[in-house]
């Protein structure tokens, strides 16, 4: 099938070279010249494991192409899908709606013959009730229908989940909508993967509900490995048990600094504010949005404690800043709290972190960055476990300890046994152990 991406944002682009690697043509489209063009010329924008790869490939089996000419691929197209950004409204925490509205107004004027317009960006119920309206509105003779296809891909393992989905799901409004969508995720059909057809408000609302029941799960096990410093257990072990029990499960059960990305923080801002308007507040999601912001600021108190609550011309060293492995991804990141505070506080802070580094250097202008933990760690009075990479699970210890002034570790992130950071020399603290 023809099939016409609007937006090469991290949706956008994994999306539609997912979608050619079905074998569907696509043609992604975008704004900005400067990212058509470095598309053309096989550069990738954003760190996703693998994309790059697929990319590639499928640009050279002529599958998969990017333009700045949207009236083109969309009258070429037998479904385009709209993949535009929908961050937080400014003054009241509602999804910010202008991109997906522009793109209705400009796929109405480019439509030729029977499409399926698909948003695939994460909008509030409505939304694509709205996109209806304004296409019809300014294209009255326009032959389409609206469908609510919102995505579940987790940043650093993207592919897996668009390629091997716990379910895909598709609002439609008729069976026409719903031909022209089976034959889009065919490939997934035929192996079997759960796809779930519902109308266009379930769809809408199954996006922010699902996301918000995972802050909620992130948040939960934060608030018990509070408490569990307190009386003493173990919040590893608590999470196990829990998450052995199958209506619980073990998945978002680890105990952090709180949730961050392009998602979590954003749709539970704009899920709160849908329940607000109408009358029917969501008071469990206002309260993990409150929590979250606030364990930001307790993991900030927990450094300043290792540190006997002194950092002003410390050297500090923070391994990790982006807001989980395996992406480049800063948004909402605890570390945009925990840095900056601590900088406040007149530390002298060092920074590395395998993909962080090209967005960190314009959000963090005040660190200094380094090539690896040891030579970050070297003549430190404190390292900072805020993003559990790869690359810092394995770390020698003592090698660590030796280079630092003063050997004290703060593990955020729970990665290293704390007898065995004792033996190695550390002063440790972990969350809820």
């Amino acid at each position: 099938m023809q099939l016409t991406m609007i937006g090469t944002g991290y949706v956008g682009l994994v999306s539609g070279v997912c979608f050619s690697d079905f074998g569907h043509d696509v043609t992604c489209v975008d704004k900005l010249p400067e990212k058509i063009d470095a598309l053309q010329r096989g550069e990738v924008p954003i760190y996703e494991p693998g994309l790059e790869d697929m990319m590639t490939k499928n640009v050279a089996n002529g599958r998969l192409g990017f333009t700045l000419d949207l009236k083109d691929a969309v009258g070429t197209a037998d479904a385009v899908f709209i993949a535009v950004g929908t961050p937080t409204r400014r003054g009241d925490g509602h999804a910010d709606l202008t991109y997906v509205y522009d793109a209705a107004r400009e796929i109405a004027h480019a439509l030729k013959g029977y499409t399926v317009i698909v948003t695939k960006s994460t909008v509030p119920v409505g939304t694509n009730r709205e996109v209806e309206r304004i296409i019809r509105a300014e294209n009255p003779d326009a032959d389409f229908d609206v469908s609510s296809n919102p995505e579940f891909l987790r940043e650093g393992a993207a592919i897996e989940d668009f390629m091997r989905p716990d379910r895909v799901v598709v609002g439609i409004e008729n069976e026409r909508t719903r031909d022209v969508m089976a034959k889009i995720y065919r490939p997934l059909a035929l192996r079997e993967a759960p796809i779930v057809y519902t109308d266009l408000e379930s769809a809408e609302m199954i996006k922010y509900a699902a996301n918000a029941f995972l802050a909620t799960k992130i948040t939960f096990i934060n608030e018990i490995a509070n408490l569990c410093e307190k009386v003493g257990a173990n919040i590893q072990s608590v999470a196990k048990g829990m998450g052995m029990d199958n209506r619980i499960g073990g998945k978002f059960l680890h105990a952090g600094p709180g949730y961050g990305g392009s998602c979590f923080p954003k749709d539970t801002k704009a899920l709160a504010r849908i329940g607000q308007e109408h009358a029917s507040p969501i008071k469990i999601i206002e309260q993990v949005i409150d929590i979250n912001d606030d364990r930001k600021r307790q993991m900030t108190d927990k450094i300043m404690y290792l540190c006997d609550d002194k950092v002003k011309g410390k050297k500090v060293a923070i391994l990790g800043v982006t807001f989980k492995p395996n992406t480049d991804d800063m948004r909402d990141s605890p570390s945009l709290t925990i840095v900056p505070a601590l900088v406040g506080a007149g530390a002298d802070v060092h920074v590395v972190d395998p993909q962080g580094r090209k967005e960190g250097e314009e959000l963090l202008p005040s660190v200094t960055w380094a090539d690896d933990p040891y030579e970050a760690a070297a003549g430190a009075e404190a390292i900072v476990i805020l993003t559990e990479w790869n690359e810092f699970r394995a770390l020698d210890l003592i090698r660590l300890a030796s280079v630092m002034k003063d050997p004290k570790m703060a593990d955020l992130r729970n990665i290293y046994d704390p007898i065995e950071a004792k033996e190695a020399g550390f002063d440790y603290i972990s969350v809820g152990r």
